[in-house]
């Protein structure tokens, strides 16, 4: 019988990462070919296209290479594909899903999976988590459903996934929300049912640049003052606890909210922003009086890619919309 079409990207990271000399630690050498070696019985499951679009450690990734990435997807889909898998470090995983979350537009599963152990390493991760992937790539059960990160057996919504570990195996979860799904003896299990999604169109500028600050006890606001000067089109700050700021970063807030857009984010880890709580200077009521908005469950540095993307598309009036709770954290 014919056999399903896979499409398979390698972008670096971990999960392709070997050393070259005793000592020396692990860099990216191992293709995506190579790496597809290590799961021989996918050949019985489907027909894979497999390619190497890069040899990045993934905090060296950037917009402008994952929207080549995209544009390569995009193909794939094109030429047939019923689900891509891409591989890529860990550290900016979560960032990378996001990015392609909200702007992959067709019913066809994108899988996003790394490694925590390099290849070389003793119970290295990076097999099972691409044999896993792409049964969740093949399972029909798995369109319509966006983007979706799977490691350590786990599936996960682009939307909610985190790294909050930096080198352990379950080194990311969804906090409040849980995986969306698990893969038990080979089989993809959902938990919950498909929802609707908020897709942008592709952006028609990509020169736009948001700045991310993160609040702290008693910083200066010398970046923050000068956020404006520096050309900057949008800001994102991951404010205390449910979405504040200190005073003297407050005042710096309402002159660059008349100009640009200001998101802020929890920089908590898990939980989201108040709206109508905390009433003193600096708190969410007075942040939102500023013409700040307030980021809900979104994190800080997913905000900062969807104002990057909102303002890339002309629809940065339409920030309040894409925080909304209903739409990042829907339930069925």
């Amino acid at each position: 019988m014919d056999l399903p079409k896979l499409a398979i990207a390698s972008l670096g990271g971990t999960v392709s990462m070997q050393a070259q000399a005793a000592g020396e630690g692990v860099v990216p050498t191992i293709s995506g070919a190579t790496l597809l070696a290590s799961v021989p019985e996918l050949t019985t499951q489907a027909h894979v296209t497999v390619e190497t679009l890069g040899m990045l450690p993934s905090a060296s990734l950037d917009f402008e290479f994952l929207w080549s990435v995209l544009c390569w997807a995009n193909y794939q889909i094109e030429q047939g594909a019923v689900g891509i898998v891409i591989t890529q470090g860990t550290d900016t995983l979560e960032e990378t899903a996001t990015f392609f979350d909200l702007l992959w537009d067709h019913d066809e599963p994108l899988v996003l999976t790394g490694a925590m152990r390099s290849a070389t390493e003793a119970g290295a991760d990076g097999p099972g988590n691409l044999l896993d992937a792409c049964r969740v790539g093949l399972t029909k059960s798995s369109r319509q459903r966006g983007v979706q990160v799977v490691m350590n057996g786990q599936i996960h919504s682009a939307q909610a996934v985190r790294k909050t570990d930096s080198m352990a195996l379950q080194a990311f979860s969804s906090p409040i929300v849980g995986p969306t799904g698990l893969l038990m003896e080979g089989c993809v299990h959902y938990l919950r049912p498909t929802l609707q999604r908020n897709v942008l169109p592709l952006p028609m500028q990509t020169t736009q640049k948001v700045a991310l600050l993160q609040a702290s006890l008693s910083a200066d606001t010398l970046l923050l003052e000068n956020i404006l000067t520096l050309g900057y089109d949008g800001l994102v700050i991951a404010g205390f606890g449910a979405g504040h700021l200190s005073e003297t970063w407050t005042a710096s807030v309402d002159a660059i909210a008349k100009k640009i857009p200001v998101i802020i984010a929890t920089r908590c880890g898990s939980g989201s922003t108040a709206r109508s709580t905390y009433g003193f200077k600096g708190g969410e009521m007075d942040l939102i009086r500023r013409g700040a908005s307030m980021a809900g469950f979104v994190c800080p540095r997913k905000a900062r890619i969807l104002l990057w993307l909102l303002i890339g598309c002309r629809r940065q009036d339409d920030l309040a919309r894409y925080l909304k709770e209903d739409v990042w954290f829907q339930q069925p």
